[in-house]
């Protein structure tokens, strides 16, 4: 903590009661509405297709748009933040969201993709600004938090993998399968509304500390290369799972549920990591774990060892789960304050989802190249280790400036 910030709990032990419950409610609400809107669609990007009539490119990039928002708007966060005050900036994010949800729902080619593109700009500042506010609100108890924001985000991603197929069937349609996550959303705005009184933009105080600029540290580019692999093989796995599965022979329905298997599985290690990770002076033991899990389970995968398919996906959920909260943790451990957290996280959520846009669609040109996915898996094989060690490097302790 510095004189430049106010912690508004600074104990080292929380007060479950009154504003401090209402906060950590409003926290998990946010992160339930962060990947929801985007698991939602690839289950049901079959209906979309054949009811607009639109190429499988265009099915395709529906999932890439929110990671490219993701690239270009993570930057412009932080800056975005320090005007306008953290709360005040997530709250009018979450409305964006809302308005995004409801444009994409509406039925028309046009709107389904500027509406995608909206959501990914909303979800953008979510992503980026939550460390940062964890770290200012909570900075003894950043771990716990972490916990319970990166558990409910990947709880209600596998909850909306799950759904969405299920309500585009019936007589909801792929539109009311899109416009479900509508719901978190409303109640997640009116839930936010009291935080709206703590809302400060950054003081403005004179440090006699030089910052290097983030791109000079090396701290900065390991954290911003565990980020970008760890989403990288999150959303190729997401895009690519299923079919894998399908050409070992697997049955499609069955091959579908695989993805929803490995997403439930994160949610423990998404639990346990940032508590951990918090009172470690080196997460290299946990960077060693989630290696050998990737390892493990990405060989099964290749080597076509199909039954054994759901121990596969439920050591890649755990080393997924792993790897993300321990790259969101890493955010505020190698950081001072909340806004300099903030401007990390949007350095390496910015670099990191441009690397992780590029994955599904080099593994498809690889599948198309090589007629197969043998040459395409052992690539996850490759990522894993790259991701070892940024990982590595990036949970030595010490500061990015």
């Amino acid at each position: 903590m510095t004189t430049n910030e106010e912690s508004t709990y600074p104990s080292r032990k929380i007060n479950w009661k009154g504003t401090t419950l209402l906060l950590v409610i409003g926290v998990i609400f946010l992160a339930s509405t962060l990947r929801m809107p985007l698991t939602v669609v690839g289950p049901i990007i079959s209906f979309i297709r054949e009811d607009l009539g639109i190429s499988n490119v265009l099915a395709g990039f529906l999932t890439t748009i929110p990671l490219l928002a993701f690239a270009l708007v993570s930057p412009i966060a932080p800056v975005i933040a320090r005007k306008l005050g953290l709360e005040l900036t997530l709250f009018i994010s979450t409305i964006l969201l809302a308005l995004g949800i409801v444009l994409r729902s509406l039925g028309t080619t046009g709107l389904l993709v500027f509406g995608t593109m909206i959501i990914g700009v909303a979800i953008s500042f979510g992503n980026v600004l939550i460390p940062g506010l964890l770290k200012m609100k909570f900075p003894y108890h950043v771990g716990l938090l972490m916990a319970f924001f990166t558990m409910s985000m990947n709880l209600t991603a596998g909850i909306g993998a799950g759904i969405s197929y299920p309500i585009a069937n019936a007589s909801l349609g792929w539109q009311g399968a899109l416009a479900i996550a509508l719901a978190l959303v409303v109640v997640t705005i009116l839930i936010w509304v009291p935080q709206l009184k703590f809302n400060k933009p950054e003081p403005t105080v004179a440090t006699t500390k030089a910052r290097i600029p983030l791109w000079k540290s090396p701290v900065t580019w390991a954290v911003t290369g565990a980020m970008g692999f760890q989403s990288l093989l999150f959303y190729t796995t997401a895009a690519w799972i299923p079919e894998i599965y399908i050409a070992q022979g697997i049955a499609a329905d069955r091959a579908g549920w695989m993805f929803s298997i490995m997403q439930i599985s994160q949610v423990p290690m998404a639990l346990a990591v940032p508590i951990i990770a918090s009172k470690m002076t080196s997460q290299r033991p946990l960077v060693l774990m989630f290696t050998a899990f990737y390892f493990i389970g990405f060989t099964g995968l290749v080597m076509e060892w199909t039954s054994l398919a759901v121990l596969w996906m439920i050591l890649l959920g755990l080393a997924g789960g792993a790897s993300f909260s321990l790259a969101m943790m890493f955010f505020t451990l190698r950081t001072h304050t909340a806004f300099e957290a903030a401007d990390l996280s949007g350095f390496a959520q910015s670099l990191g989802y441009l690397l992780a846009a590029v994955g599904p669609i080099l593994f498809g040109y690889l599948h198309d190249l090589f007629g197969g996915w043998d040459t395409a898996g052992w690539l996850f094989v490759v990522v894993a280790a790259l991701l070892f060690f940024c990982s590595f490097r990036a949970s030595r302790n010490e500061y990015i400036n």
